[in-house]
């Protein structure tokens, strides 16, 4: 089953969303929009970090999660 793992960090002030295994990371690309993509050895995205994302509260911070089929 795949996964999607997201993390926050407050003192850090980022946003980390994986949804390929972190250890397969090789190389990362700042896209110059605060955001850093994360890429396998083949190039393919598995995660991306934004920068600079700040949450009032994290009690505040929700997300929903939809799959969408095609």
């Amino acid at each position: 089953m795949e996964q999607v793992r997201v993390f926050y960090d407050r003192a850090g002030n980022t946003l980390t969303v994986w949804f390929g295994d972190p250890q397969d990371e090789y190389i990362c690309e700042e896209t110059g929009d605060e955001v850093v993509l994360m890429k396998d050895e083949a190039g393919r995205v598995i995660g991306f970090e934004k920068l600079n994302f700040v949450v009032p509260s994290p009690e505040q911070l929700r997300f929903t999660f939809e799959t969408v089929s095609g």
